[in-house]
Formats: structure tokens, C-alpha cells, sequence
């Protein structure tokens, strides 16, 4: 009786697991994503899209992965509105100097091709967020 018992349970369990882990795909799949970007594709990628948010950050920095789910969300919220991107520093020192990046994690709001606004630092989600919604509304710097 026991061992009956415990192969229904283990059975229940593999079952509920496999249903997690579909929905867990469907709802990566759904989920707008937050673009890594190179010297190779960074104009390529800020020319298509006509409002972006890039985040200048690097593996070793705290901030930045704090952040990094802040990011994340907001991808989702602003899904349509906003392009989400990373550029990591360390690897693309090249492009942190063509935006004078000199701290780490940095945001920057491309409208139209054109970099009009930069936030610096791991700030709340509700004042990146307010930051954003600033530069939709806002003329083309």
C-alpha cells in the first residue's frame, strides 16, 4: 500500500513539474528580450528601433546585476514601445568611450537613432521607469 501510495505521489510530482515547465517556456518565449549588443550590430540595432534603452554594464559589477532584473522587467512592460539592450563594458570598451560611460550601470534613451538622455547608476524600478515614460513623451533631444 505504501509503495503504491508513493508511486501515485511521484507520479502527481512529475506530472505538476512538466506542466511548470511548459508554461515556464511559453512565458519565455512571450516575453520581450533584452538584447546584447557589440560594435558589430550596436548602429545596426539603435537605427531600427526608434526608442531604446541601452544598459552600459559589466559582469563584476553589483549594481549592474541588481539591475539586470529591473531591466528585464521593464522590457516586458514597455514590450512595443521600448527596445531593451546591454552592451558590456569590459568587452565593448570601444563604444562605453563613445558615449562617455564612465560609471557603471549606465542607461541611455536612443530616440530616433539619437542618444537625448543618460541615467547612471542602480536606481528603483519606479524612477527608471518615470525616466522612460519622460523620454516617450518628450521632443527628440
Amino acid at each position: 500500500m505504501d509503495d503504491e501510495l508513493e508511486r501515485i505521489k511521484m507520479n502527481k510530482l512529475k506530472k505538476l513539474m512538466s506542466k511548470l515547465s511548459k508554461e515556464g517556456e511559453e512565458t519565455k518565449s512571450e516575453a520581450p528580450s533584452v538584447i546584447e549588443l557589440d560594435f558589430t550590430n550596436f548602429d545596426d540595432f539603435i537605427s531600427k528601433n526608434r526608442n531604446v534603452v541601452v544598459d552600459f554594464w559589466a559582469e563584476w559589477c553589483g549594481p549592474c546585476k541588481m539591475l539586470s532584473p529591473v531591466i528585464k522587467e521593464l522590457a516586458s512592460e514597455f514590450s512595443g514601445k521600448v527596445a531593451f539592450a546591454k552592451v558590456n563594458v569590459d568587452q565593448n570598451d570601444l563604444l562605453a568611450a563613445k558615449f562617455s560611460v564612465s560609471a557603471i550601470p549606465t542607461l541611455i534613451f536612443f530616440k530616433m537613432g539619437r542618444a537625448v538622455d543618460v541615467l547612471v547608476g542602480a536606481l528603483p524600478k519606479h524612477r527608471i521607469k518615470a525616466w522612460i515614460e519622460k523620454n516617450l513623451t518628450g521632443p527628440v533631444g
